[in-house]
């Protein structure tokens, strides 16, 4: 298990650590200004094209850096049998520090419901996390992405997730990796319900990925109910150690149909967030290459704008 193996890694961390250091010197505006946001792509981006085979997980980070992105954001499910397997995370890390690029987080679903009602499936769903957090250790992740689902009661909701994320952010800081929640449908959707979530927790290891689109609290037909995102997401920032810049579409001037960019950008700045935001591009109109490169624009002309400003 990972987890007995971390210490005789720290030399492996280290060098790590230096490559990195080398290979990412900070983007400048100018007089060696540190950019207001860094730009990171999450791997979900390329769902179409992993799930047709039509490109592996080991490619990744070199597609990636092909795009003009040198920081990535993982999806478990597409190495989902590669947790504990050493001799393939080294090649990944491998890959990644060929590239030059950075890898951020892994963002892990289908492990169980940390807010379960039943206390056993609970149990095992925090404990299902745990290779995840080794994996995200040994890569130099600063970061795993887990969702808050739970059922029943608004207030007992909020216990229950409460209760799975302490413990397994507890055990995340054992190895110095945060445990994030994304805003992923249900009450998690609910910024309001999210931040009572985090201020029960209370714990610096646990923290938000707010993510631009997904606050549908429902889409059972007859029941869509769908929360505020500018509202929501003001909601998660003072928790947020990674934010998700969700896009469908664009008009002809390169704005997201969906999200005034420019607005929620302002919302994110206003809180003194400065990392990465991951582009997650989830239309169908373009292909996925395409879209990943329109949102990336956009935020560049949108960081471009707000710098001016500041």
């Amino acid at each position: 298990m990972l987890h007995n193996q971390v210490s005789r890694r720290h030399f492996l961390k280290a060098s790590t650590a230096l490559t990195a250091a080398l290979a990412f010197p900070a983007i400048s505006f100018g007089d060696d200004k540190k950019p207001i946001f860094e730009i990171s792509l999450a791997q979900w981006s390329l769902h179409k094209t992993l799930q047709k085979k039509e490109m592996d997980n080991l490619d990744f980070p070199a597609k990636a850096k092909e795009l003009g992105i040198s920081a990535i954001e993982f999806v478990n499910q597409f190495f989902k049998d590669k947790a504990n397997d050493e001799k393939y995370l080294a090649e990944l890390q491998k890959r990644s520090n060929d590239a030059g690029v950075k890898m951020l987080l892994i963002m892990c679903d289908g492990e169980g419901n940390l807010g379960d009602p039943d206390a056993a499936k609970r149990t095992k769903a925090v404990e299902n996390h745990y290779r995840w957090v080794e994996a995200a250790k040994y890569l130099g992740c600063h970061s795993i992405r887990v969702n808050a689902a739970s059922s029943g009661e608004y207030a007992e909701q909020v216990k229950l997730a409460a209760d799975g994320l302490g413990r397994l952010s507890e055990f995340g800081a054992k190895h110095e990796i945060n445990v994030i929640v994304e805003n992923h449908g249900g009450l998690s959707s609910n910024g309001a319900w999210l931040a009572e979530v985090m201020k029960t927790v209370n714990n610096p290891r646990c923290g938000t990925l707010p993510d631009f689109g997904n606050f549908w609290v429902s889409r059972k037909k007859g029941e869509e109910q769908e929360y505020d995102r500018y509202k929501g997401v003001d909601e998660l920032m003072p928790f947020a150690k990674a934010v998700s810049a969700k896009s469908h579409d664009f008009d002809a001037e390169g704005n997201e149909t969906k999200t005034d960019y420019y607005k929620m950008l302002e919302i994110v700045l206003k809180h003194g967030y400065h990392g990465y935001l991951g582009v997650e591009y989830e239309g169908s109109r373009l292909s996925e290459v395409d879209g990943i490169k329109a949102t990336r624009d956009l935020l560049i002309k949108v960081r471009e704008k707000l710098s001016a400003k500041s």
